[in-house]
């Protein structure tokens, strides 16, 4: 039962979404239609294109250079290059912005050093869809490269010695051979990156670029049509799952083997120029994603007016931590609730609760919110309206509004991540374990307690932490559903830039960013100690 209450909770938000759609209004949709809603589709379209695009070059080049290559700084690079994963999105746009807008660094340096005006040059646009698809892929890339420097690990050099007996460069038998043989786990890293630049609100809010994500934002505080909300809702959940099943039905039936005589790959040394050419490939994502951006957000927080210790900043980062402390624990016995469900009792229910339970993860962030506001908030006014009834007294808004309604969305939206590293870390404990430990006399959850979770600590960890920074970067949601006068510093953050006070929002920015590092260093050391 608490496994099917789980996948109930999960499953609301998209009923709800469906429901509120078909049932509301369409005055707000058809006015959109006539106005902004192909804009909306067609950037949006746009973007996922772009970002997909620059994140499985930058990610699939890199870890073939780090896998394949000897070059100088190469260990250091291949733990690095996982770093930009720690920033979101939104805190690089403010960086860059400071940087490259035209009161910014780079072009006031420009105007001085050759005497021209504003309208006798041109520079590149930072506010626009090439800015936001840039800032995205510098920190939505490395899913791309994780995956794909794994798949190129787990490679046999076989195959890619036999293309190269049969005449291929070595160029050529990436292409023909290495790569597609890891295109599972490469399309997998870009449906990610996909998912993650559709969610997007706060770069494509902040860089003025209108995609599905900000019209649910514009329908619902700024019309504010609940229906309308739902409706562009209910498309772009639409849109996440089409790309997921394109990804599929393209794939077809293909079967990817490194058939039965498996040996390592021998890195080929690069030397010379060509060694210092791949260092810096390598360099430049970790420079424009990791370095720039935190030195720019340093000297823009030491020159603002934000008090980090002041009672209200202390406050900012208490709300910050809470959510994401309290959102980790509860996404994190969900997970471990379905999975022992699943493995103590595998059937058509606890299946279904399985998968239902991961859907989240390919549903934005304001849809989830969406989701979820629409059926609470009518039972909210039908319990009012039934007390005033019946016994004269108002009870409110006793779930709309509240944080554990925003923690259901948290446990929705990340789910998902909880059940893959509890899924990763399970399948290293034999069922031999389970039944020595049942013949003992222990019971399912005392075999939980005593078996499973000291042995699946490291991969619980990690799952928590994921969870704890995903939240800690979460906008939309947040936006919406957080209760009144409870900031977050990523409301903190995109409340200072939207006013156009990006040295304020450093500051908030950098915590965020300090705090992501957290998991990513986890995550590197793992790397590392696989790879000895």
């Amino acid at each position: 039962m608490l496994a099917v209450a789980v996948a109930v909770i999960c499953v609301l938000p998209h009923v709800a979404v469906i429901l509120a759609a078909l049932t509301g209004g369409t005055e707000t949709l058809s006015h959109l239609a006539s106005t902004v809603l192909w804009r909306y589709t067609g950037s949006t379209l746009a973007l996922v294109a772009a970002v997909g695009s620059l994140a499985f070059l930058i990610g699939t080049g890199t870890a073939w250079l780090v896998v394949m290559t000897e070059f100088p700084g190469r260990r250091w690079l291949e733990v690095a290059l996982v770093i930009p994963l720690a920033f979101p999105a939104y805190v690089l746009a403010y960086a860059y912005t400071h940087i490259l807008d035209h009161p910014g660094i780079v072009q006031a340096t420009l105007r001085g050093v050759t005497g021209w005006g504003p309208r006798d040059y041109w520079f590149p646009e930072i506010r626009s869809l090439g800015g936001a698809a840039a800032m995205l892929a510098l920190v939505l890339y490395p899913y791309v490269y994780l995956l794909a420097r794994a798949a190129f690990l787990g490679q046999s050099a076989t195959t890619f010695f036999a293309a190269r007996a049969l005449g291929r460069k070595p160029w050529s038998a990436f292409l023909t051979v290495s790569l597609p043989m890891a295109r599972p786990a490469i399309a997998a890293g870009v449906l990610l990156v996909a998912m993650e630049t559709i969610a997007d609100f706060g770069t494509v809010s902040h860089f003025s670029v209108q995609t599905f994500a900000t019209g649910i934002y514009s329908s619902w505080f700024t019309f504010a049509d609940r229906a309308a909300a739902a409706q562009l809702a209910l498309g772009l959940s639409a849109f996440a799952l089409l790309l997921a099943m394109t990804e599929r039905l393209n794939r077809g039936g293909a079967r990817y083997h490194a058939g039965k005589r498996q040996e390592g790959m021998s890195r080929m040394d690069l030397r010379g120029g060509l060694g210092w050419v791949a260092a810096a490939g390598c360099l430049l994502p970790v420079l424009l994603g990791v370095i720039v951006p935190v030195i720019t957000l340093v000297s823009m927080a030491i020159g603002s007016e934000q008090d980090l210790l002041s009672r209200r900043y202390i406050g900012f980062i208490q709300n910050s931590l809470t959510l994401a402390g309290v959102a980790a624990a509860v996404t994190l016995c969900a997970a471990l609730v379905l999975g022992t469900v699943q493995r103590a009792w595998p059937g058509r229910l606890s299946t279904t609760s399985f998968f239902v339970a991961r859907l989240g993860y390919a549903v934005p962030g304001g849809v989830i919110a969406v989701g979820l506001m629409v059926p609470f908030a009518a039972f909210d006014n039908a319990l009012d309206a039934w007390m005033q009834a019946n016994f004269g007294i108002r009870t409110g808004l006793l779930i709309t509004g509240s944080i554990w309604l925003l923690i259901g969305a948290y446990l929705v939206r990340f789910l998902a991540a909880a059940l893959g590293a509890y899924e990763g870390g399970i399948a290293a404990v034999s069922p031999n374990m389970d039944a020595a430990s049942r013949v003992l006399g222990h019971s399912v959850f005392s075999t939980l307690r005593r078996v499973h979770v000291p042995i699946l600590a490291p991969s619980l960890l990690t799952a928590a932490l994921i969870v704890f920074v995903d939240v800690m970067k979460e906008l939309p949601a947040t936006l919406i559903l957080r209760p009144f006068n409870y900031d977050t510093l990523a409301v903190q953050a995109f409340r200072l830039a939207s006013d156009e006070r990006l040295e304020g929002a450093a500051v908030p920015s950098l915590v965020i960013a300090a705090i992501g590092l957290l998991p990513v260093v986890l995550l590197c050391k793992r790397v590392a100690r696989r790879q000895r």
